[in-house]
């Protein structure tokens, strides 16, 4: 496990990094059997990440994992649901942890990157709010660190599965 290897890891207190910790090995476990049980072969990465436990299932094949994310991530949703309440199950505390598979979320975050990125200029360009197609939850968070960072404000709008967010120029001070 390289849950020091972050330097977001650095920054918790010594009881929540031993609470994720132990989390993400509770996490693991549960995946494991899952992998078991489905008869799939891959490895689980631990880690800690913004104050989250992170797993990924990894092969060497990444395209034997390609059921396990599901069209647009919906499976890789659900399994991550489900370890989450297996977490919960386990602990007695809601879990907030990230499962990625093969990447998937990984290349997903450059390519929202990407996005929110070309909406900043556009927003910045015409000094009017933009709203961007409906996105799941991890897809909204990744939107408004990218907004958030670049100095703009953003907030999350409409219900699941249809929620969206609107960029906004910086408040005037």
């Amino acid at each position: 496990m390289s849950s020091t290897d972050a330097p977001a890891a650095e920054d918790q207190a010594p009881d929540e990094m031993t609470r994720l910790e132990e989390e993400g090995e509770v996490a693991a476990d549960y995946l494991e059997e899952f992998l078991d049980i489905a008869d799939l072969d891959g490895d689980i990465d631990i880690d800690i990440d913004h104050g989250r436990a992170a797993l990924e299932i990894v092969a060497d094949d990444a395209a034997s994992l390609r059921h396990l994310v599901g069209k647009e991530g919906e499976v890789l949703d659900a399994l991550q649901e489900l370890t989450r309440l297996a977490v919960q199950a386990r602990t007695g505390e809601r879990s907030r942890l990230m499962l990625d598979i093969a990447g998937f979320r990984a290349q997903r975050k450059i390519e929202l990157t990407e996005l929110a990125t070309v909406a900043i200029a556009k927003v910045r360009e015409s000094g009017e709010e933009l709203s961007m197609e409906p996105l799941n939850a991890f897809e909204r968070k990744v939107v408004h660190d990218v907004v958030a960072a670049a100095g703009l404000t953003s907030d999350s709008r409409g219900t699941d599965p249809e929620r969206y967010v609107v960029i906004r120029p910086a408040e005037a001070s």
